[in-house]
């Protein structure tokens, strides 16, 4: 599962005519990299949904070979809304990635070899990419803290000092991390679909995919972390763009 619907508005020119999943970074598309990663964790691209909104019909032809659902609502909506317009693909079991970040491909192998229901990749060098990043500043990183490989906590608002790394974006559920998944997805969305705020000020319909697995763990739900050392950026600005190949020289 990639999900990419949304335009990447930060990227400014780099968007205007591409989704952001296809600006290039370190000479090729981010989603080039992507799929390679997915690749390594034995997916073929017969095996790929992708979750497309912005231009969508760029995407289509550039990937014909892809499956793809659309979010029609990504102007409005969020991560994890966007995720779950593929609900019918999740059932399963899934691996999901964001379409705006690069990666080493053996972090989705690791993922897949993880025996933990829900297990989600976690950058613990991450805070070497925020020095000198003055448009994507710590306070927006995805942040969790872990008690050994088990995750206690994931939100924005964790201090830098006490988390132990970044959630990169990409994550596998088994079929009963699945089932756990949906199930709290469905019982968030009868608590809060109609209320201003959901989570840290967001409502439900603009909530983040943290939000949710921020949700399951307040309610008992057992996730895990997979340790990347590096190896990984999101391209979220023109700042992260230009600054892609010097943070990918130190990564490796």
């Amino acid at each position: 599962m990639i999900i990419g619907a949304g335009r990447g508005s930060r990227l400014r020119h780099l968007t205007e005519e591409l989704p952001k999943t296809l600006v290039p970074i370190l000479g090729r598309p981010m989603l080039d990299s992507i799929l390679d990663a997915l690749a390594a964790g034995g997916f073929k691209r017969s095996d790929v949904v992708f979750v497309c909104g912005y231009k969508a019909d760029v995407i289509r032809a550039a990937y014909p070979d892809l499956t793809y659902v659309e979010n029609r609502d990504w102007e409005q909506n969020n991560i994890l809304l966007s995720l779950l317009c593929a609900r019918e693909h999740l059932e399963g079991g899934f691996v999901s990635t964001y379409a705006d970040i690069v990666y080493r491909p053996g972090i989705v192998a690791d993922l897949v070899r993880s025996p933990h229901d829900i297990a989600l990749a976690c950058d613990t060098d991450w805070r070497r990419r925020y020095v000198g990043r003055s448009q994507h500043p710590e306070t927006d990183a995805e942040k969790l803290r872990a008690e050994g490989d088990r995750v206690a906590e994931i939100s924005r608002r964790i201090p830098s000092e006490a988390a132990t790394g970044e959630f990169i974006g990409v994550m596998k559920l088994s079929a009963r991390g699945a089932a756990q998944f949906l199930a709290a997805f469905d019982a968030a969305r009868a608590a809060f679909s109609e209320r201003p705020e959901f989570r840290e000020g967001r409502s439900f319909r603009r909530a983040y995919l943290i939000d949710l697995l921020q949700q399951m763990l307040e309610s008992g739900a057992a996730l895990h972390k997979i340790d990347t050392h590096g190896g990984y950026m999101e391209i979220d600005t023109l700042e992260d763009a230009s600054l892609a190949d010097a943070w990918w020289r130190g990564a490796t």
